[in-house]
């Protein structure tokens, strides 16, 4: 398995190159040249797994440039650190069924590829002797999943941006409490959207990059999206198991297009998806792009589900590429054009081969405290907010005949406040955060400036 940039100037490289490469070196994301197609028997054979057995098989359709036993027991310490025994349950409530996707360390959904990613470069940075300084820029999830995912390893350090202000108390905690050395939290005066483009921008300066062995742990790295294909696969397979029903939707709270990216590539692969449920907050570009046919920039809105106050979508690049057609030409003059004017607009046909893959529904604030009530006082089941979107979303799309799949990307207990405020109390709160308010801290206020983080990176690289 070779991967090629959505730009079309890299092309030809082996996996292990692809995941520290992580940006493409022209400003692109990296994909897969073909996507491994699952047979019937396949998916028949998948369904039996259990969860680290299943993603050894889905990966090793992607990866071969890691031996088998090296990545076997690669993903069974990720995956040993979850409290779940089944790494990814469904809970069947409600007319939906929920795959709980936040039993890792940092209780989200990103610890299922972030915990795989983390020791995966170890393994890879161990095995050539070399180091690197990871750049990533978070809304809440990201940034505590990739440093719990790379605490104390070796030959890594680590230097999150998050929004100063912008994320949940809990999501800051979280990532701030973590004192290992390796550990940098930066603070920056901006938005998530501001921290996305400063990585970018820095990851496109190829001399700085070489220079400090920048790595990435953002959505942009392939490796990320591959580890939560393999919980699509798993999903299906339990409903099909509890329905008899073949296909399933998907509904997917999402801002930056990569949870949702990992269901389309599920999707091209085999896995019987009927829709893809594409569930936005306020901030909505996504949802007018599926809707209305245009991806335009808009104001962010602060939400009470700040991990997707988002405009920017990063992992939009790699739809995009599929839709015309794997033509990097026409994604280079694409994003151009965007850059000059904040917007795309797509063809008759293009916006119908969208909406035959996806559905979407925007949910505001008052819609998402709604559905957390509504839903707790139907099941007794606590949705955070992002979820509640997700499950909002499937409800109101979903029909008789298809089973509808909603992804828990974070466990309530992140989001108090807004659980407080639906149902009158604060969710049960897992062992993990007992203390949290009382750990040491280590973290700076910085401006959202590119020249700032490069500054802030030269003085305290490996």
């Amino acid at each position: 398995m070779r991967y090629l940039s959505t730009r079309g100037q890299v092309r030809g490289i082996p996996f292990k190159q692809a995941v520290m490469m992580g940006l493409a070196e022209d400003g692109g994301l990296l994909l897969p040249e073909s996507i491994p197609h699952l047979t019937p028997g396949d998916l028949d054979a998948f369904a039996k797994l259990a969860y680290p057995e299943l993603a050894f098989q889905v990966m090793s359709r992607f990866i071969d440039d890691i031996p088998s036993a090296d990545l076997k027991s690669l993903v069974d310490r990720s995956y040993a650190t979850f409290t779940h025994p089944e790494v990814t349950p469904v809970v069947s409530t409600g007319g939906v069924h929920i795959l709980e996707l936040f039993h890792g360390p940092t209780l989200a959904f990103k610890d299922v590829a972030l915990q795989f990613l983390g020791n995966l470069f170890e393994y890879l940075l161990i095995e050539s002797g070399a180091h690197m300084n990871i750049l990533g820029a978070t809304s809440g999830d990201t940034g505590s999943a990739a440093i719990y995912g790379v605490r104390g390893k070796r030959n890594i350090n680590i230097f999150i941006l998050h929004p100063h202000g912008k994320v949940s108390p809990v999501q800051e905690l979280q990532m701030t409490t973590v004192t290992d050395p390796n550990v940098y939290n930066l603070a920056i005066r901006g938005t998530f959207d501001d921290g996305q483009r400063i990585v970018k921008e820095i990851f496109g300066d190829l001399e700085f990059k070489k220079r400090f062995a920048l790595g990435a742990v953002n959505s942009i790295n392939w490796a990320r999206v591959l580890a939560q294909v393999v919980y699509y696969v798993y999903g299906w397979a339990k409903v099909r198991a509890a329905t008899g029903l073949e296909t399933v939707d998907v509904s997917v709270p999402t801002g930056n297009f990569g949870d949702i990216f990992a269901g389309y590539v599920a999707r091209r692969m085999g896995v019987p998806i009927r829709h893809l449920v594409l569930a936005t907050n306020a901030n909505n570009i996504l949802t007018r792009f599926v809707n209305n046919g245009e991806y335009a920039i808009g104001d962010v809105h602060p939400t009470l589900s700040p991990s997707m106050d988002i405009q920017v979508a990063s992992n939009f690049e790699r739809y995009l590429y599929y839709l015309y057609g794997q033509d990097p030409l026409r994604v280079c003059n694409a994003f151009a054009g965007f850059a000059r004017s904040g917007r795309m607009t797509f063809s008759t046909a293009e916006q119908h081969q969208v909406t035959g893959e996806f559905r979407s529904l925007s949910v505001d604030d008052a819609s998402i405290i709604d559905e957390i009530r509504g839903f707790h006082a139907a099941t007794g089941y606590v949705l955070d907010p992002h979820t509640a979107v997700g499950v909002r979303a499937g409800r109101t799309l979903a029909t008789s005949d298809v089973p509808m799949i909603c992804l828990a990307t974070a466990h309530p207990a992140k989001f108090p406040d807004a659980v407080h405020q639906a149902i009158g109390r604060n969710p049960e709160r897992p062992a993990s955060l007992n203390g949290l308010e009382d750990r040491p801290r280590r973290c700076e206020t910085i401006d959202a400036e590119t020249g700032a983080i490069k500054q802030f990176v030269e003085r305290h690289s490996l």
